[in-house]
Protein backbone atom coordinates (compact mmCIF):
# COMPACT_ATOMS: atom_id res chain seq x y z
CA UNK A 1 0.00 0.00 0.00
CA UNK A 2 1.58 3.40 -0.86
CA UNK A 3 1.79 6.31 1.72
CA UNK A 4 -0.04 9.71 1.20
CA UNK A 5 3.36 11.31 0.40
CA UNK A 6 3.92 8.77 -2.02
CA UNK A 7 0.63 9.23 -4.16
CA UNK A 8 1.39 13.24 -3.41
CA UNK A 9 4.74 12.65 -5.44
CA UNK A 10 3.27 10.54 -7.67
CA UNK A 11 0.69 13.17 -8.55
CA UNK A 12 3.53 15.97 -8.65
CA UNK A 13 5.26 13.91 -10.97
CA UNK A 14 2.57 13.24 -13.33
CA UNK A 15 1.50 16.32 -13.74
CA UNK A 16 5.36 17.27 -14.02
CA UNK A 17 5.09 14.94 -17.29
CA UNK A 18 2.09 16.04 -19.03
CA UNK A 19 0.19 19.08 -19.96
CA UNK A 20 -2.83 18.03 -17.91
CA UNK A 21 -4.47 15.01 -16.64
CA UNK A 22 -8.24 14.30 -15.50
CA UNK A 23 -9.02 13.26 -12.07
CA UNK A 24 -10.59 9.90 -13.04
CA UNK A 25 -7.60 9.29 -15.17
CA UNK A 26 -4.78 10.13 -11.52
CA UNK A 27 -7.63 7.81 -9.65
CA UNK A 28 -6.91 5.01 -11.92
CA UNK A 29 -3.42 5.54 -12.13
CA UNK A 30 -3.43 5.89 -8.02
CA UNK A 31 -5.54 3.19 -7.21
CA UNK A 32 -7.40 5.38 -5.28
CA UNK A 33 -10.66 7.26 -5.67
CA UNK A 34 -11.58 10.36 -7.06
CA UNK A 35 -12.52 12.47 -3.61
CA UNK A 36 -9.03 11.11 -2.65
CA UNK A 37 -7.25 12.69 -5.66
CA UNK A 38 -9.54 15.98 -4.96
CA UNK A 39 -7.87 16.27 -1.13
CA UNK A 40 -4.51 15.55 -2.48
CA UNK A 41 -5.11 18.55 -5.01
CA UNK A 42 -5.82 20.83 -2.22
CA UNK A 43 -2.79 19.52 -0.39
CA UNK A 44 -0.75 20.32 -2.76
CA UNK A 45 -2.02 24.10 -3.23
CA UNK A 46 -1.89 24.26 0.34
CA UNK A 47 2.08 23.89 0.42
CA UNK A 48 2.08 26.78 -2.60
CA UNK A 49 2.43 24.70 -5.83
CA UNK A 50 0.19 26.21 -8.52
CA UNK A 51 -1.89 23.15 -9.35
CA UNK A 52 -5.13 24.39 -11.68
CA UNK A 53 -8.26 22.71 -11.66
CA UNK A 54 -11.25 22.64 -14.49
CA UNK A 55 -14.65 22.11 -12.91
CA UNK A 56 -17.21 20.06 -14.62
CA UNK A 57 -17.45 16.04 -14.94
CA UNK A 58 -14.48 16.27 -17.56
CA UNK A 59 -12.24 18.40 -15.52
CA UNK A 60 -8.57 18.36 -15.69
CA UNK A 61 -5.34 18.86 -13.89
CA UNK A 62 -2.46 21.15 -14.68
CA UNK A 63 0.40 23.00 -13.17
CA UNK A 64 0.59 27.03 -13.95
CA UNK A 65 2.34 27.08 -16.92
CA UNK A 66 6.07 28.64 -16.60
CA UNK A 67 6.17 27.57 -12.49
CA UNK A 68 10.39 25.84 -12.11
CA UNK A 69 9.21 23.46 -9.55
CA UNK A 70 11.75 22.48 -7.44
CA UNK A 71 12.90 19.84 -6.62
CA UNK A 72 12.63 18.14 -10.52
CA UNK A 73 11.99 14.30 -10.16
CA UNK A 74 13.36 11.92 -12.81
CA UNK A 75 12.87 8.46 -13.04
CA UNK A 76 16.01 6.40 -13.80
CA UNK A 77 15.02 6.56 -17.92
CA UNK A 78 14.36 10.33 -17.89
CA UNK A 79 18.09 11.20 -15.58
CA UNK A 80 19.65 9.08 -18.25
CA UNK A 81 18.21 10.50 -21.26
CA UNK A 82 18.74 13.99 -19.82
CA UNK A 83 22.77 13.81 -19.21
CA UNK A 84 23.07 11.70 -22.50
CA UNK A 85 20.94 15.17 -24.04
CA UNK A 86 23.35 17.37 -22.12
CA UNK A 87 26.49 15.53 -23.08
CA UNK A 88 25.79 15.81 -26.75
CA UNK A 89 24.63 19.46 -26.77
CA UNK A 90 28.13 19.91 -25.22
CA UNK A 91 30.34 18.18 -27.81
CA UNK A 92 28.36 19.13 -30.83
CA UNK A 93 28.56 22.63 -30.12
CA UNK A 94 25.22 23.40 -30.17
CA UNK A 95 24.21 27.23 -29.70
CA UNK A 96 23.80 27.00 -25.91
CA UNK A 97 26.34 28.18 -23.21
CA UNK A 98 28.81 25.52 -22.46
CA UNK A 99 28.53 27.15 -18.59
CA UNK A 100 25.07 26.29 -18.88
CA UNK A 101 25.32 22.94 -19.81
CA UNK A 102 27.56 22.32 -17.03
CA UNK A 103 25.67 23.90 -14.48
CA UNK A 104 22.86 21.68 -15.85
CA UNK A 105 24.50 18.58 -15.76
CA UNK A 106 25.52 19.71 -11.60
CA UNK A 107 22.43 20.53 -10.63
CA UNK A 108 20.88 16.73 -12.42
CA UNK A 109 23.85 15.05 -10.11
CA UNK A 110 22.87 17.00 -7.38
CA UNK A 111 19.24 15.72 -6.90
CA UNK A 112 20.03 12.34 -8.40
CA UNK A 113 20.40 9.06 -5.69
CA UNK A 114 23.52 7.73 -5.53
CA UNK A 115 22.96 4.71 -7.95
CA UNK A 116 21.39 7.04 -10.55
CA UNK A 117 24.13 9.34 -10.00
CA UNK A 118 26.99 6.21 -10.35
CA UNK A 119 25.20 5.12 -13.60
CA UNK A 120 25.08 9.26 -14.89
CA UNK A 121 29.10 9.77 -14.29
CA UNK A 122 30.07 6.20 -15.55
CA UNK A 123 28.14 7.67 -19.01
CA UNK A 124 30.17 10.85 -18.85
CA UNK A 125 33.59 8.97 -18.25
CA UNK A 126 33.33 5.75 -20.92
CA UNK A 127 31.64 7.76 -23.80
CA UNK A 128 33.97 9.61 -26.35
CA UNK A 129 32.25 11.84 -29.03
CA UNK A 130 33.85 11.23 -33.20
CA UNK A 131 32.33 15.01 -34.23
CA UNK A 132 33.36 16.72 -37.43
CA UNK A 133 32.83 20.10 -36.73
CA UNK A 134 32.89 23.22 -38.51
CA UNK A 135 35.73 25.27 -38.33
CA UNK A 136 33.56 28.53 -37.69
CA UNK A 137 31.37 28.30 -34.13
CA UNK A 138 27.69 27.85 -34.53
CA UNK A 139 26.15 31.36 -34.49
CA UNK A 140 24.15 31.68 -30.82
CA UNK A 141 23.05 35.25 -30.93
CA UNK A 142 21.17 34.05 -34.66
CA UNK A 143 19.47 30.42 -33.62
CA UNK A 144 17.22 31.69 -30.72
CA UNK A 145 15.64 34.67 -32.91
CA UNK A 146 15.53 32.71 -35.98
CA UNK A 147 13.80 29.60 -34.42
CA UNK A 148 11.61 32.12 -32.82
CA UNK A 149 10.70 33.55 -36.17
CA UNK A 150 10.16 30.07 -37.51
CA UNK A 151 7.77 29.05 -35.10
CA UNK A 152 5.71 32.61 -34.67
CA UNK A 153 5.99 32.36 -38.99
CA UNK A 154 7.12 35.91 -39.12
CA UNK A 155 8.98 36.83 -42.10
CA UNK A 156 12.50 38.33 -41.65
CA UNK A 157 15.01 40.62 -42.81
CA UNK A 158 18.52 38.90 -43.31
CA UNK A 159 22.22 40.29 -44.69
CA UNK A 160 23.79 37.48 -46.19
CA UNK A 161 27.73 36.87 -47.10
CA UNK A 162 27.57 34.61 -50.09
CA UNK A 163 30.86 32.36 -50.51
CA UNK A 164 32.29 35.21 -53.51
CA UNK A 165 32.13 37.56 -50.47
CA UNK A 166 29.57 39.28 -51.61
CA UNK A 167 27.26 40.70 -49.23
CA UNK A 168 23.09 41.40 -49.93
CA UNK A 169 20.16 42.07 -48.19
CA UNK A 170 16.70 40.25 -48.32
CA UNK A 171 13.65 39.45 -47.02
CA UNK A 172 12.96 35.91 -46.15
CA UNK A 173 10.48 33.38 -44.88
CA UNK A 174 11.96 30.62 -42.71
CA UNK A 175 10.30 27.43 -42.46
CA UNK A 176 13.20 25.67 -40.39
CA UNK A 177 16.33 25.06 -39.05
CA UNK A 178 19.43 21.79 -39.59
CA UNK A 179 22.67 20.81 -38.23
CA UNK A 180 24.25 19.19 -40.87
CA UNK A 181 27.92 18.02 -41.18
CA UNK A 182 29.07 20.75 -38.47
CA UNK A 183 26.81 23.65 -40.14
CA UNK A 184 24.00 25.15 -39.22
CA UNK A 185 21.77 26.34 -42.39
CA UNK A 186 17.80 27.73 -42.68
CA UNK A 187 15.65 26.98 -45.68
CA UNK A 188 12.47 28.88 -46.72
CA UNK A 189 11.46 31.48 -49.05
CA UNK A 190 13.71 34.55 -50.12
CA UNK A 191 12.23 37.45 -51.46
CA UNK A 192 14.76 38.55 -53.32
CA UNK A 193 15.23 35.51 -55.48
CA UNK A 194 11.12 34.18 -55.44
CA UNK A 195 12.01 30.85 -55.14
CA UNK A 196 13.53 28.32 -52.00
CA UNK A 197 16.46 28.94 -50.81
CA UNK A 198 18.93 27.64 -48.17
CA UNK A 199 20.99 29.78 -46.04
CA UNK A 200 23.93 29.00 -43.76
CA UNK A 201 23.96 30.45 -40.54
CA UNK A 202 28.00 31.45 -40.33
CA UNK A 203 27.30 33.72 -43.37
CA UNK A 204 24.86 35.43 -41.93
CA UNK A 205 25.47 39.07 -41.24
CA UNK A 206 22.83 40.70 -39.11
CA UNK A 207 18.63 39.49 -39.39
CA UNK A 208 15.97 40.94 -37.56
CA UNK A 209 12.03 40.70 -37.78
CA UNK A 210 9.63 42.53 -39.72
CA UNK A 211 5.57 43.04 -39.13
CA UNK A 212 5.26 40.69 -42.05
CA UNK A 213 3.80 36.70 -41.93
CA UNK A 214 3.69 33.76 -44.15
CA UNK A 215 2.31 30.70 -44.03
CA UNK A 216 4.34 27.57 -44.12
CA UNK A 217 4.10 24.70 -47.01
CA UNK A 218 2.31 21.71 -46.19
CA UNK A 219 4.34 18.92 -46.19
CA UNK A 220 7.41 20.83 -46.57
CA UNK A 221 10.74 18.89 -44.59
CA UNK A 222 13.59 21.51 -44.32
CA UNK A 223 15.84 18.30 -43.78
CA UNK A 224 15.86 17.20 -47.30
CA UNK A 225 15.53 20.21 -48.82
CA UNK A 226 19.02 21.70 -46.94
CA UNK A 227 20.29 18.01 -48.21
CA UNK A 228 19.31 18.42 -51.97
CA UNK A 229 20.69 21.82 -52.02
CA UNK A 230 24.00 21.39 -50.67
CA UNK A 231 23.86 18.56 -53.59
CA UNK A 232 22.72 20.63 -56.30
CA UNK A 233 24.47 24.42 -56.16
CA UNK A 234 23.54 25.80 -59.37
CA UNK A 235 26.02 28.46 -59.27
CA UNK A 236 29.70 26.91 -59.39
CA UNK A 237 31.10 23.52 -60.76
CA UNK A 238 29.55 20.23 -59.29
CA UNK A 239 31.07 17.37 -58.37
CA UNK A 240 30.59 14.69 -61.27
CA UNK A 241 31.77 11.11 -60.73
CA UNK A 242 30.97 8.14 -63.38
CA UNK A 243 29.75 4.97 -61.50
CA UNK A 244 30.03 1.56 -63.30
CA UNK A 245 27.73 -0.16 -61.10
CA UNK A 246 23.10 -0.38 -60.89
CA UNK A 247 21.13 2.21 -59.75
CA UNK A 248 20.43 1.04 -56.70
CA UNK A 249 23.97 0.56 -55.67
CA UNK A 250 24.77 3.93 -56.83
CA UNK A 251 21.68 5.55 -54.91
CA UNK A 252 22.58 3.90 -51.40
CA UNK A 253 26.40 5.14 -51.96
CA UNK A 254 25.18 8.59 -52.75
CA UNK A 255 22.60 9.02 -49.80
CA UNK A 256 25.23 8.78 -47.43
CA UNK A 257 27.31 10.97 -49.63
CA UNK A 258 24.52 13.66 -49.47
CA UNK A 259 24.35 13.67 -53.75
CA UNK A 260 22.17 12.74 -56.23
CA UNK A 261 22.20 10.18 -59.49
CA UNK A 262 21.51 9.03 -63.03
CA UNK A 263 21.88 6.79 -65.34
CA UNK A 264 23.91 7.88 -68.16
CA UNK A 265 25.43 5.99 -71.08
CA UNK A 266 28.51 4.33 -68.99
CA UNK A 267 27.38 3.78 -66.11
CA UNK A 268 25.79 6.24 -63.00
CA UNK A 269 26.55 9.48 -62.97
CA UNK A 270 26.73 10.65 -59.32
CA UNK A 271 26.88 14.75 -58.58
CA UNK A 272 27.36 16.57 -55.60
CA UNK A 273 28.23 20.06 -54.14
CA UNK A 274 32.31 20.48 -54.01
CA UNK A 275 32.85 20.84 -50.30
CA UNK A 276 34.63 18.89 -47.85
CA UNK A 277 36.57 17.29 -50.87
CA UNK A 278 39.07 15.24 -48.67
CA UNK A 279 35.75 13.33 -47.05
CA UNK A 280 34.20 12.59 -50.43
CA UNK A 281 37.33 11.14 -51.95
CA UNK A 282 37.81 8.86 -48.78
CA UNK A 283 34.31 7.75 -49.07
CA UNK A 284 34.99 7.06 -52.77
CA UNK A 285 38.25 5.14 -52.17
CA UNK A 286 36.01 3.25 -49.75
CA UNK A 287 33.46 2.25 -52.56
CA UNK A 288 33.76 -1.63 -53.11
CA UNK A 289 32.51 -0.93 -57.49
CA UNK A 290 35.27 1.00 -60.33
CA UNK A 291 34.68 5.17 -60.00
CA UNK A 292 35.67 7.72 -62.48
CA UNK A 293 36.50 11.48 -61.09
CA UNK A 294 35.46 13.37 -64.36
CA UNK A 295 35.47 16.49 -62.43
CA UNK A 296 36.50 19.21 -60.81
CA UNK A 297 40.08 18.79 -61.09
CA UNK A 298 40.85 19.78 -57.00
CA UNK A 299 39.20 15.99 -56.18
CA UNK A 300 41.37 14.46 -58.32
CA UNK A 301 44.49 16.03 -56.72
CA UNK A 302 43.28 15.17 -53.18
CA UNK A 303 42.73 11.38 -54.28
CA UNK A 304 46.75 11.22 -55.77
CA UNK A 305 47.77 12.71 -52.90
CA UNK A 306 46.11 10.33 -50.61
CA UNK A 307 47.43 7.46 -53.07
CA UNK A 308 51.05 8.52 -52.69
CA UNK A 309 50.78 8.95 -49.19
CA UNK A 310 49.61 5.30 -48.57
CA UNK A 311 52.09 4.03 -50.96
CA UNK A 312 54.40 5.95 -48.84
CA UNK A 313 53.37 3.80 -45.87
CA UNK A 314 53.50 0.84 -47.34
CA UNK A 315 56.90 1.32 -48.14
CA UNK A 316 58.22 2.31 -44.92
CA UNK A 317 56.44 -0.19 -42.96
CA UNK A 318 58.34 -2.79 -45.96
CA UNK A 319 61.56 -1.17 -45.29
CA UNK A 320 61.08 -1.16 -41.38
Amino acid sequence: MYSPTTRLLTILEILQSYKQMSGSELARRLEVDIRTIRRYIVMLQDMGIPVEAERGPYGAYQLQRGYKLPPLMFNDAEAIALTLGLLAIREFRFPVDVAAVEGALAKTERVMPEKLLQQARSLQEAISFNVQLAPTPPQNDLVLPLSSAVQRRQRIRLSYLSFTGEESEREFDPYGIVFNDGYWYTAGYCHLRQDLRTFRLDRVVSLEPTEGTFERPENFDALEHVLQSLATWTDVRQIEVLMQTTLERAQEAAAKMLGTVEEVEGGVLFRRAPYQLDWVAIALIKLDFPVSILQPEELRDKVRQMAVRAAQIVRDEGQG
